[in-house]
């Protein structure tokens, strides 16, 4: 598969994002803190973090998402962050808006977060199935109201990524269904137990992707694609001071994505991806700090020498 602009479905969570920087975690209590540039209000979550991104980098993106029911401001904030993002695809049938608060110190943060009744709510099927026909990639959440799109996924024979929040026991309990169904997985390492090769060979034997997405933080990432049988891991890059890593994760899989459609060459998209996201944790925000494809290309002959 190899495109001059991917068409990609992007269904996940959208929410209010309050951004709190801190001291230290965990927060000592104190009755009263006034800090300038401590707290940044914006829309953020999973969802828009990866349709923002891909729209960014130039991709056709619709993006299937829900609102609260009384959503005319929550939507006027989705278009506010500067991307021409489509949200006709974004339905007012919650309660309310999902929200979260995240207390961030340099690379640690705590995430404090409230999506209503989102996990109880259904996306209508239709919508879905409308829309998926032309696209060249799904990608995903495992939010509950995204489980129809596993299916529609086989059925129109779709590439099917997914962002997996955790990989624990649990998780593999209740969402293995949509690791199953995953062509290409991405997990952090900090939502994963044990030893990240053990983690990550174990998903592989289990749910048979063709491509696993490791974070591993500020230790970089791993890469295993099936048809090769290997793991590779590549270091973080640096071409930015770190001041806040909300949304790295999300940053660093939708660049991987679209480099991946783009050429095919799945080693080449997650350095590109690697430099993306390094550069994102340099600002506060989910719309903020994005590379293009021309700094990309530059910052990747100097770290790379090619």
């Amino acid at each position: 598969m190899v495109v001059d602009m991917g068409k990609f479905m992007v269904a996940g969570f959208v929410q209010i994002e309050t951004i709190v920087k801190v001291e230290a975690l965990p927060l000592p209590y104190e009755k009263f803190v006034s800090v300038p540039d401590m707290v940044h209000t914006n829309v953020g979550g999973d969802g828009y973090s990866q349709a923002i991104a891909l729209r960014w980098l130039g991709n056709d993106v619709d993006f299937m998402s829900m609102v609260g029911k009384n959503g005319h401001d929550q939507m006027a904030r989705l278009n506010s962050s500067g991307v021409d993002l489509k949200l006709d695809c974004v339905l007012p049938i919650l309660e309310a808006m999902p929200s979260a608060v995240i207390l961030y110190n340099k690379g640690e943060r705590q995430i404090l977060e409230d999506v209503k009744d989102a996990r109880s709510v259904t996306y209508d099927e239709a919508i879905f199935e409308e829309h998926i026909k032309d696209k060249d990639m799904v990608v995903i959440s495992d939010a509950n109201f995204c489980r129809p799109l596993l299916g529609l996924a086989q059925k129109y024979k779709k590439p099917l990524a997914v962002n997996v929040r955790r990989i624990n026991e649990e998780k593999q309990r209740t969402k293995g269904d949509f690791l199953k169904a995953a062509d290409i997985i991405y997990v952090s390492e900090g939502d994963i137990e044990g030893d990240p090769y053990e983690c990550l060979w174990d998903c592989c034997e289990k749910y048979d992707p063709e491509i696993f997405i490791l974070g591993l933080g500020r230790k970089g990432v791993l890469l295993y694609t099936k048809e090769e049988n290997n793991v590779i891991k590549y270091q973080r890059v640096k071409t930015n001071e770190i001041v806040n890593t909300v949304g790295e994760g999300d940053a660093l899989f939708s660049a991987f994505l679209h480099y991946y459609v783009k050429t095919g060459n799945p080693k080449e998209a997650i350095k590109n991806a690697l430099l993306f996201s390094s550069y994102k944790i340099g600002f506060v925000g989910t719309s903020n700090g994005f590379m293009t494809e021309e700094q990309i290309e530059q910052w990747k002959s100097l770290i790379w020498k090619q």
